[in-house]
């Protein structure tokens, strides 16, 4: 057992809702966040400053950034794919903002529309940009284990890239198991390699469900001291352009499993499976991990 604090980045509001068949507008998008904000989530990755006509289902993030609620008790990220998008979070009040280069050539042509090494550069002119204006930096590297066009990705390259972010002022590396591909052995060895590098404090982990691995990989994960990790509410997600990427780890399942451990969240489960059927609503679908499930049944039932 243990009485560590893990830190749980709610994605759903950029990464869960990007690709889905019905696109929120920005007001209802608000109104999500607002109500993962009040089940006290620690973080929450709200936006991307992408060009609308390229994923449509982030317009209005400016609008966003101006509506959010007090939210001094949650950590407020937003997602820039260029030094465009930079300048408008920027402008638009935002205080973290995350990179996310890939770590394969192909991956990286279709998710931007750059080579490996225009995004590794493109990134960490964005990196230094951000630190010049005394703002907090992520970076993602996404497709860390496998991708969808290259196949397996080899751990060096992971760090080259990692370290790169980091000489350019990153505060964080996020490692994403993009397309679901990874494993907890893959995982344990990919991220004992980045502590044995970095150490364990800067380190994150971005999972998706795909073949139902992605509780066990954050606890191979916990094991190599991560206490940090991306989750989705209701097991939202896939990207426009990794094709096989099923939904995020649901971060109802995610509290659930780290409480249920021993780990201290401050998630409010009860309130977080309203917010499950909120998005059941506006979406109109079925979504919610197990424990959503088993809650929204309980309280049926009382």
């Amino acid at each position: 057992m243990s009485s560590d604090f893990v830190f749980i980045n709610e994605v759903g509001p950029r990464d869960g809702l990007q690709n889905q068949k019905t696109i929120l507008n920005a007001s209802d998008r608000l109104q999500l966040i607002n109500l993962l904000i009040k089940s006290n989530l620690p973080g929450i990755e709200v936006a991307s400053f992408v060009n609308p006509k390229a994923v449509p289902a982030m317009e209005g993030a400016h609008q966003i950034m101006q509506g959010l609620m007090d939210e001094d008790t949650c950590e407020i990220s937003v997602l820039v794919p260029n030094l465009k998008g930079f300048e408008l979070a920027r402008d638009a009040g935002a205080k973290i903002i995350t990179v996310v280069p890939s770590a394969t050539e192909t991956m990286n042509q279709k998710n931007i529309n750059m080579s490996l090494n225009e995004t590794i550069s493109s990134s960490c002119k964005i990196l230094k940009e951000a630190k010049s204006s005394k703002l907090r930096t992520r970076a993602y590297v996404s497709v860390a284990w496998e991708c969808p066009y290259e196949g397996k990705v080899d751990g060096k390259i992971v760090l080259d890239i990692a370290n790169q972010m980091l000489a350019s002022g990153a505060d964080e590396i996020i490692l994403a198991d993009t397309i679901g591909a990874a494993n907890p052995s893959s995982v344990g060895m990919l991220f004992n390699s980045c502590v044995n590098e970095f150490g364990h404090k800067i380190l994150s982990g971005h999972f998706h469900d795909t073949r139902a691995m992605a509780l066990a990989n954050v606890c191979a994960a916990l094991n190599e001291g991560i206490r940090k990790f991306d989750s989705c509410i209701g097991g939202l997600g896939g990207c426009p352009f990794a094709p096989g990427a099923a939904g995020n780890l649901a971060t109802e399942d995610l509290a659930n499993m780290l409480d249920q451990m021993g780990y201290t969240t401050n998630i409010d489960l009860n309130k977080l499976s309203k917010v499950v059927l909120f998005c059941e609503e506006k979406l109109n679908a079925s979504l919610g991990g197990r424990m959503s499930a088993w809650l929204n049944k309980k309280n049926k039932a009382s």
